[in-house]
């Protein structure tokens, strides 16, 4: 590995609200949920369906990936699988990646465990990795995500105009990152220094 990053560990992070563990096939079927949820498929701009042998194809190779890291949220009160968050197309020259959450509609949406995963993911990225900066894209009809990530840290770059086409509009995608000097400042709090 020519800088030494990847993403072949697959570790569990702990908050107080979430867990975040390596998905497996014994998810497939709250993945089925999160795939088919009309709010979670829409604010994801998701077109195709899966169907649940593909589910299954797909998380039973998630471990075998050193490039990318899908992490199960699930809620540590109830124990449930919430979402999930992943760090993928992982560069290594460029000590970079992209990164995507999604949640279950509204079991899981509004109660902080969006943020918390996304900051616990965050703080494994730059501080174990050591990844330089994280991207994502999120589109205009989603204000709460974009909410999120700009309290987190990211900040954003530019805007990539008309990118989906969603219910007979045309939906653009702001594009945000954070870099590890940014996540360095306050580790994904907004108070520097104070955590609530």
């Amino acid at each position: 590995m020519v800088n030494g990053i990847t993403l072949a560990a697959k570790p569990t992070l702990f908050g107080d609200l979430v867990l975040l563990r390596p998905v497996d096939v014994a998810d497939v079927d709250g993945a089925a949920e999160l795939v088919t949820d009309p709010e979670t498929v829409r604010l994801t701009g998701t077109h195709a369906a899966l169907d649940r042998e593909r589910l299954e194809r797909w998380y039973a190779t998630r471990s075998e990936q050193d490039d990318r890291l899908d992490l199960a949220v699930v809620e540590r009160a109830t124990e449930q699988y919430v979402g999930e968050v992943v760090l993928m197309q992982l560069d290594q020259d460029n000590r970079s990646c992209s990164f995507r959450i999604a949640l279950i509609g509204a079991r899981a949406v509004g109660r902080g465990m969006g943020t918390e995963a996304t900051r616990l993911v965050l703080a494994y990225a730059f501080e174990t990795v050591g990844v330089h900066r994280v991207g994502l894209e999120v589109f205009a009809f989603n204000p709460r995500a974009r909410h999120v990530y700009q309290k987190v840290g990211f900040v954003h770059e530019g805007t990539k105009r008309h990118a989906l086409r969603w219910d007979g509009a045309w939906i653009d995608a702001d594009i945000m990152a954070i870099l590890a000097d940014d996540w360095a400042a306050h580790r994904g709090w907004p108070d520097v220094g104070v955590r609530n």
